[in-house]
């Protein structure tokens, strides 16, 4: 019998994968089964708990291949011989949470929304979410430490609290684009731009 290549193995887990991310993004982990997902993969029930025994190692992957993206592409730009400047740094995150979103069949940020609720409940998929949100946070503090070497930030602020406001505004904007979806990249970025030079400017910023 013919050996299956690593190719065909990796092409079909990707295939269950893409069918299941459809079915997530548009009902909601809770209400999709693996029944659901067996269906819409055009595989046999054998051939999807081949590579996934349940529907939590599904969400695991899935949730992996998102964040991992977008964490991937948070090193990539760090790599850069100039790391961009914080208010920068978020205006590109944001336009690569807008570009994730738009460039596929599915709304990836859905499912990336969806797996905060399931982190909650699910160990495996709280770990994914850690180190995937952990590495983009490691990113913007890094940003940090290099705005304050080129005197673009004061030398004693702590660059951990500094990056954990900035990935929460990057998490907001992903927010209310869903919730709200009124929010535009640019214009998001430009009023984060607005609210740091407002910091800046203010007696208090002025004087540190």
């Amino acid at each position: 019998m013919p050996r299956v290549s690593e190719d065909h193995l990796a092409a079909r887990r990707d295939q269950i994968i893409d069918a299941a991310t459809a079915r997530f993004a548009a009902n909601g982990f809770q209400a999709t089964g693996m029944a659901d997902v067996i269906a819409a993969s055009g595989l046999s029930a054998g051939a999807v708990y081949r590579y996934f025994r349940s529907k939590d190692e599904l969400i695991e992957a899935i949730v992996d291949r998102v964040l991992g993206q977008a964490a991937g592409r948070f090193d990539q730009l760090l790599a850069a011989e100039d790391a961009p400047a914080p208010a920068d740094a978020v205006a590109t995150a944001v336009d690569l949470v807008a570009t994730i979103a738009e460039r596929g069949p599915v709304d990836m940020t859905r499912v990336a929304v969806q797996a905060w609720g399931e982190a909650l409940r699910s160990p495996g998929v709280a770990a994914v979410v850690d180190r995937a949100y952990r590495t983009i946070r490691r990113y913007f503090a890094e940003v940090v430490r290099r705005a304050q070497a080129t005197g673009q930030l004061p030398r004693d602020v702590d660059p951990e609290p500094v990056a954990a406001g900035m990935l929460s505004l990057v998490l907001g904007f992903l927010l209310q684009r869903l919730l709200l979806g009124d929010v535009a990249p640019a214009a998001y970025a430009d009023g984060v731009r607005a609210l740091v030079r407002a910091g800046a400017d203010s007696p208090r910023g002025a004087a540190s």
